[in-house]
């Protein structure tokens, strides 16, 4: 890749130049872009402002000692470039290109593969939404993504992989809201007192759950629905129907899982207490206020976290901690979450959570994406699970389908926020960008079609000659 093989060449030249004397160690990232005028080559590095000031030069002079120092790269470079106050630009050789074609039909759909990463295993846990309730855009933004990265580690030779967290432990307050919403919904259809928790789950997707609970189990669930005390236990009746729907909601939008866990097995198995043994143990935890505290503020955050509340209930911190040990129990060597903005602030805390248990915290890599706000008509689409006010990721999928909905979620960073815009993504125009990857696509078929038919020709000419002569 020409990429790799440029930043190498810097890399060597660099090195060579401190080598001789003519210029300083250069200790930082090499970087290359691709400039915004094609004209000014195919990429860029900005190594020679770097090193200038160091250097006690100017950055042109810089630049001319690294490009004398440059390795010979016959078939790659066709030219090299002084630009503005002292880019190095790198025109590429049309053999290189020429080249890479050649490359890419003798390799196939091997092409840009390697076994760079064999032998080590990424686990990357994505979406794992509460399961209360249907996905929608909001939280499945990270589902293309996660799936996405999945995809370009196997390519490279890791061994991947995807983790769905359920976040169903007996002291989730989410969990527990859904629980009792789902028990008031389930009495008020078979006529008995209901009344619908304060800050309970109020859309009518309960009551459709509840109405599928009732045709599956009748009135058989009528004690523990009226038991104050076992909304844990309905939810995890309903949780069922809720991960089924979710199961399938992932299948539509092409991501497919290869672990579903479930926290309440972090709970049953003993993780949680053998985690807070270990801190215990290692002298990082302490009571206050008749709560449960890990010294995190020693190991670089803002302050002491609470693990375990006065009535007992265990934070997420808590529950994420235990659930980074069993993951790396589980033999991986390198740990990838894909979290969601309302997950941010708690990325300091794990990190020091888990350097206060003596776990490597570069072990662990956390990506967040932002907020997708979904348009229609000019209009924001304002969207509450808690209030039942949302467009579930189904509809959407069903509205625009799976390739337009996916394309759209990946085509802005994900640490950007992004507009949704229904009625582009509608659109069977230039005025939906998928239309462009479309009819890329069409036109690579028909000049396939093409280059097929004058090599069939070429072939049946050819034959006809041999068989005159």
């Amino acid at each position: 890749m020409a990429h790799a093989r440029l930043t190498e060449m810097l890399a060597n030249a660099l090195t060579a130049a401190a080598e001789a004397g003519v210029l300083p160690v250069y200790d930082s990232e090499i970087k290359l872009e691709q400039p915004p005028n094609p004209d000014l080559g195919d990429f860029s590095a900005n190594v020679a402002m770097v090193l200038a000031k160091p250097a006690k030069m100017s950055p042109r002079d810089v630049a001319a000692i690294v490009i004398e120092h440059l390795p010979e790269a016959e078939g790659l470079i066709d030219r090299v470039e002084i630009a503005g106050p002292g880019f190095i630009n790198f025109h590429l050789s049309p053999a290189w290109l020429h080249n890479t074609l050649a490359e890419c039909l003798r390799t196939g759909a091997e092409y840009g593969r390697s076994d760079e990463g064999k032998g080590r295993r990424i686990q990357i846990e994505f979406i794992s939404a509460n399961p209360v309730g249907p996905l929608h855009i909001g939280n499945a933004r990270g589902g293309p993504y996660g799936d996405a990265l999945a995809s370009v580690l196997q390519a490279v030779g890791y061994d991947v992989q995807r983790e769905y967290l359920l976040n169903d432990g007996p002291d989730n307050t989410q969990f527990r809201l859904f629980g009792q919403s789902m028990q008031a919904r389930y009495r008020e259809l078979l006529d008995l007192d209901w009344t619908m928790p304060e800050d309970g789950y109020k859309g009518q997707y309960i009551i459709d759950y509840a109405q599928r609970m009732v045709d599956e189990h009748g009135d058989a669930l009528a004690e523990i629905a009226q038991d104050p005390e076992g909304f844990y236990e309905f939810a995890m009746v309903a949780e069922e129907l809720v991960v089924g729907d979710i199961r399938d909601d992932c299948e539509l939008l092409g991501v497919r899982f290869d672990s579903w866990f479930s926290e309440r097995d972090l709970f049953a198995a003993g993780g949680i207490e053998a985690k807070l043994e270990d801190l215990n143990e290692r002298g990082v935890l302490y009571e206050k206020d008749g709560a449960q505290w890990v010294r995190s503020s020693d190991y670089g955050d803002e302050e002491d976290r609470v693990l375990v509340r006065t009535n007992g209930a265990r934070t997420y911190l808590m529950t994420d901690l235990a659930y980074v040990e069993n993951k790396l129990e589980r033999g991986f060597d390198h740990l990838i979450y894909i979290w969601g903005p309302d997950h941010a602030a708690q990325v300091p805390s794990v990190k020091a959570g888990m350097a206060a248990a003596g776990v490597n915290p570069a072990s662990t890599e956390f990506i967040v994406h932002q907020i997708v706000r979904l348009t229609d008509g000019g209009e924001i689409v304002r969207m509450s699970k808690r209030a039942g006010q949302i467009v579930t990721l189904r509809e959407l999928l069903e509205d625009v389908g799976t390739d337009v909905t996916r394309f759209l979620l990946l085509s802005r960073s994900v640490d950007s926020h992004l507009d949704f815009d229904l009625d582009i993504a509608r659109k069977q125009s230039d005025e939906n960008p998928v239309y462009y990857v479309q009819y890329a696509h069409a036109r690579i078929c028909s000049l396939h079609r093409e280059a097929q038919s004058q090599a069939a020709g070429a072939r049946g000419r050819a034959a006809a000659d041999a068989s005159h002569r």
